[in-house]
């Protein structure tokens, strides 16, 4: 009898350890990922090339190219960040400065953008980022008609990136990219690449 008590106890607690192990496991993939620093990559001065789809949605294929020179500043020691982007190009001059905002809530972040023509701040576009990308999304007015906008920032390097900025008029079925800006930093004056 003893030999079946301590056999059953044995059961009993391989069960036990079983199931709090589940439940660890379920509490760990359950608690999101802390994403404070998924733009410390982008800290630094950019060499930044624009290409701009100049009527989107449209149908139309014709591209303006830009060059210029972005900055990235570290805020809140990285929960959040500025970008200064200056770029010219046989269509004109173009700046704007955009805010990135950690909210440590809800493990995401916001992307609000000014382009320096208009001054106005543009709605924010919440997302994160996961598997070495960043994707952000919102819903905006453009020409008159709701669309879905989705930015994200791909082919992460110390040393270059990539963002696309696309929208979508038929509820994220079919995406349009209309701006890619390239990325390749500018070593400091110390000779390092950040």
């Amino acid at each position: 009898m003893k030999k079946i008590t301590g056999i059953f106890t044995l059961l009993i607690l391989a069960l036990l350890i079983t199931i709090s192990n589940k439940s660890t496991a379920q509490q760990n993939a359950a608690t999101p990922r802390d994403g404070r620093h998924d733009f410390d990559f982008n800290f630094g001065t950019w060499k930044t090339h624009v290409s701009r789809l100049l009527h989107p949605l449209t149908g139309s294929t014709i591209w303006a190219e830009y060059d210029g020179i972005s900055f990235v500043r570290k805020v809140w020691n990285g929960r959040a960040s500025t970008l200064e982007l200056q770029v010219d190009g046989p269509a004109g001059h173009l700046e704007g400065v955009g805010l990135r905002l950690y909210n440590p809530e809800s493990h995401q972040w916001s992307l609000n953008w000014a382009n320096g023509s208009q001054g106005v701040m543009t709605q924010p576009m919440i997302g994160e980022f996961k598997d070495g990308s960043g994707v952000f999304f919102d819903q905006e007015n453009f020409n008159g008609r709701a669309i879905f906008t989705r930015n994200g920032f791909y082919n992460i390097t110390p040393t270059s990136s990539r963002f696309e900025q696309a929208y979508s008029a038929d509820g994220g079925n079919t995406w349009e990219v209309n701006w890619i800006m390239t990325f390749t930093r500018v070593p400091d004056e110390s000779g390092s690449s950040h």
